[in-house]
C-alpha cells in the first residue's frame, strides 16, 4: 500500500503466467472488487470470466510489437490517471509477476506524479511457471546456484563483455521475449565455446493447454530449429538445468495445436489525452 495507508485507487497486479489456478489469492480480491481492468495480452481470458464481476468495464491494452500491435505506454498511463481520478478502482492486470520485464515503472511514476494511492501485487513470474511445468528445477543442488533473469529483444541490449560473463557462467539462464533473435543469441554462445554441459529450452505457452518443450544442445540447435518460428510467448532456458527436464516432465504434451494468448486490443479505441495533467486529481 502506498505510505499514506489509504484505500488504493489503482492496483498494479500480476496475473500468473498462463494457468488461470496460478494466481494468488489477493490479485483475485482485487479483480473482483474492480470497476474498470486495463489487461495485457498475456492473461488468461479464464482470469477475467472467472473472477472480474460482470459489470466491470474491461479495457485491452496489450502488447505485441512483432506485429504492430501494441497500446502506447503514454495512452495506458493516461487511462490509468483518467479513471482512477474518476473516483473509479482500477486494476492494472498483467501477465506474469507485474515487475518481471513489464513497464511498470512509467505507470508508477505517473501514479506518483498525480498522488494517486496504489498497490503492487505480486504474481508467478514466467519463468517460474514455465520451469515447474517443464520439470526443470532453476536451481537444482548440483547444476546451478542461482539464476539470472535477462532479455535480448534488442541486439544491442547486452554489451559483448556481459556475453563473455555470461558463457563462462554456471548460472542457469532465462531469457524473456527474445524469440525474435534467438538463433542470434544461440550464437553468441557458440562463438563463446564452453557449451558442451549446457542445453538450451524453448518453453512455448509455458502452463497453457498448449504448453511445448523443445530442447537442444547449443550445437544442434540450428540444425534442429534455425526455421522453426515459435509461438508467442516463448521463454528460453540456457544451462545444466534443461537435462532435468526429460526425466522430470510430469504435463502431458497437448493433442493438439493452438493459440492461448489471443491478439486483443481495444485501448487504442479510447482517445489519448494530450497530456496526463488532464486528468490530474
Amino acid at each position: 500500500m502506498s505510505k499514506n495507508n489509504s484505500t488504493p485507487q489503482v492496483y498494479l497486479v500480476g496475473a500468473g503466467p498462463g494457468d488461470p489456478d496460478l494466481i494468488t489469492v489477493k490479485a483475485v480480491k482485487a479483480i473482483a472488487a474492480a470497476d474498470i481492468i486495463l489487461c495485457d495480452r498475456l492473461v488468461s481470458p479464464e482470469i477475467i470470466d472467472r473472477y472480474a464481476n460482470k459489470k466491470t468495464e474491461i479495457v485491452y491494452v496489450g502488447k505485441e510489437c512483432s506485429k504492430n500491435a501494441s497500446t502506447p505506454q503514454s495512452h495506458i498511463d493516461s487511462l490509468i490517471i483518467q479513471h482512477a481520478s474518476q473516483g473509479k478502482k482500477v486494476v492494472r492486470l498483467k501477465g506474469g509477476d507485474i515487475s518481471f520485464f513489464s513497464n511498470v515503472l512509467d505507470e508508477l511514476k505517473a501514479l506518483k506524479q498525480y498522488n494517486i494511492t496504489f498497490e503492487i501485487i505480486p504474481g508467478i513470474t514466467a519463468a517460474s511457471g514455465a520451469a515447474a511445468y517443464a520439470g526443470m528445477p532453476l536451481t537444482a543442488r548440483g547444476y546451478a546456484t542461482s539464476v539470472r533473469f535477462l532479455t535480448y529483444y534488442k541486439t544491442e541490449i547486452l554489451s559483448d563483455e556481459y556475453w563473455k560473463e555470461l558463457g563462462n557462467s554456471e548460472d542457469t539462464l532465462v531469457f524473456y521475449m527474445s524469440k525474435g533473435n534467438l538463433n542470434g543469441l544461440v550464437d553468441k554462445f557458440l562463438a563463446l565455446g564452453k557449451t558442451d554441459d549446457k542445453k538450451i529450452a524453448v518453453i512455448e505457452q509455458a502452463t497453457t493447454p498448449y504448453q511445448k518443450v523443445y530442447t537442444s544442445s547449443l550445437e544442434d540447435f540450428h540444425k534442429k530449429f534455425q526455421n522453426k518460428e515459435f509461438v508467442s510467448p516463448s521463454l528460453v532456458v540456457v544451462g545444466k538445468v534443461v537435462h532435468l527436464h526429460e526425466e522430470f516432465s510430469w504435463l502431458e504434451t497437448p493433442i493438439q495445436e493452438g493459440i492461448y494468448f489471443k491478439s486483443v486490443t481495444n485501448g487504442s479505441l479510447v482517445s489519448t489525452p494530450q497530456n496526463l495533467f488532464e486528468y490530474a486529481v
